[in-house]
């Protein structure tokens, strides 16, 4: 169909609203006019963008107790190389000169999860990939190696990468021709220096906090290991402990009537089994799932001071893990939970106190079945505890809350830190906000 000149005129006028002044439309979206799209391929050395060896050029007849390390596969979720045990002498390192690898360069995965990025620190060995990685060299007369690594991760570079897979697997199926022609968004080598910097500084912020995190968490793992068995007592606190059975605390009943697709079904709070391993720990803070009076009506509803077990779960080791309920909202619980209402005793020390390494370890012994592992009421009515007098317990209960508040505001602090840069990420790296003055960028613009 022909356009008319009237829809000529609407469609420029369109254009002119979408993309600003100073920008220009690009096969990978809208970009200032002073950045240059490149290829990876443009950005890397000479013999800088390659795949690992394949077939029968790296066999694990060449490898040996000493030599040259063979880099493996990337670790997607602690952004850390597996180097393995393996070695190639020196003989075999020089056949395969050209998939060597040297502190600066990139590795990235090509199976599992694909696309995982990882650059060879300094103090590194040298070594060569196998077939599992590819190998990049860029040239840092053209791009900043920090920007690099941040443009390469961020969520429409991978998107790209993804583009060029079939069947999701880039070990076999990646054109490495493709894989050289994605492209990159380039700005200048300050302004890319300014975006890596403001960046890493979000990156240190969120390193700090994982790290304050942790030892929050080692600090709450020794108070526990001391306070839950008595090894350490509480000032004010010095009468025996008393040892029980968790039958002798209250009555268990077991929940019920619960199905996935009922867990949107209303307005009425509920606990299913699955919730209590994916969602929470020790005592239960938040809901994930909401029923209908209809649902409520055949589920089991909770009291405060209750303490649910998941009744079945993967293996031995995490069954029967414990919550507790301390609201007096109107909630129920779903099925494969076991309930045990208690008497007599602080429903949040017993929430920390089921989770303890001890008390695993005797959920563990009674846990039945092999793919499936169930455990019973009647076995959870087995277990042993020892526990302090119930003011003692209360007590405990509040400094291990203490803890848990402290942990979940440091947790809080760096997702909001995490949803920062993820912001920032998308204004720096689409450049709709600049570090750099557009007409200082076109200086020193990478030669591409």
């Amino acid at each position: 169909m022909k356009m008319t000149d009237c829809n000529n005129s609407q469609l420029s006028i369109h254009r002119s609203q979408s993309i600003p002044p100073g920008y220009k439309q690009t096969e990978i979206g809208v970009f200032p006019k002073d950045w240059v799209i490149s290829t990876l391929e443009n950005i890397t050395k000479s013999n800088g963008l390659v795949r690992g060896p394949f077939g029968g050029t790296l066999k694990k007849e060449f490898f040996s107790a000493t030599g040259y390390k063979v880099y493996e596969q990337c670790n997607a979720i602690y952004e850390t190389i597996q180097l393995g045990t393996y070695y190639v002498n020196e003989q075999k390192y020089r056949d395969l000169a050209r998939f060597d690898i040297k502190p600066g360069d990139f590795i990235v995965s090509c199976s599992g999860t694909i696309g995982c990025i990882y650059r060879i620190p300094e103090e590194a060995p040298n070594g060569i990939i196998n077939q599992a990685l590819l190998k990049i060299c860029i040239d840092p007369d053209k791009i900043d190696p920090y920007y690099f690594i941040i443009i390469f991760k961020s969520a429409s570079f991978q998107s790209r990468i993804k583009d060029n897979t079939q069947g999701g697997a880039m070990q076999n199926l990646i054109g490495m021709s493709l894989f050289r022609q994605t492209q990159i968004p380039i700005p200048s080598l300050p302004e890319q220096h300014a975006i890596a910097t403001a960046l890493s500084d979000v990156d240190a912020l969120i390193e700090s906090l994982d790290k304050l995190i942790a030892k929050k968490r080692n600090i709450k793992q020794a108070a526990m290991q001391k306070l839950l068995t008595g090894k350490a007592r509480l000032p004010g606190f010095d009468g025996n402990w008393e040892v029980k059975k968790l039958g002798e605390l209250g009555i268990f009943l077991k929940g019920s009537g619960v199905k996935k697709e009922d867990a949107i079904s209303g307005h009425l709070p509920c606990i299913r089994y699955g919730e209590i391993y994916t969602h929470h720990n020790d005592v239960i803070r938040n809901f994930f799932s909401w029923i209908s009076p209809k649902v409520a009506s055949n589920a089991v509803k909770l009291r405060k001071g209750d303490l649910l077990f998941a009744g079945s779960g993967e293996t031995k080791e995490e069954i029967g893990k414990c919550v507790a309920f301390i609201d007096d909202y109107e909630t129920y619980a779903g099925g494969d939970v076991v309930i045990l209402r208690t008497t007599g005793v602080d429903p949040i020390f017993m929430g920390y106190y089921c989770n303890h390494t001890p008390i695993n370890a005797q959920k563990a012994s009674k846990g039945q079945g092999d793919a499936i592992v169930h455990i019973s009421a009647a076995a959870l009515s087995s277990i042993l505890v020892l526990l302090p007098p119930q003011p003692e317990q209360t007590a405990i209960a509040a400094i291990l809350s203490d803890m848990d508040t402290e942990i979940e505001a440091l947790e809080t602090r760096r997702a909001k830190t995490l949803d920062l840069k993820q912001g920032m990420m998308q204004e720096l790296l689409t450049g709709k906000t600049r570090l750099v003055k557009p007409e200082v960028s076109h200086v020193n613009h990478p030669p591409l």
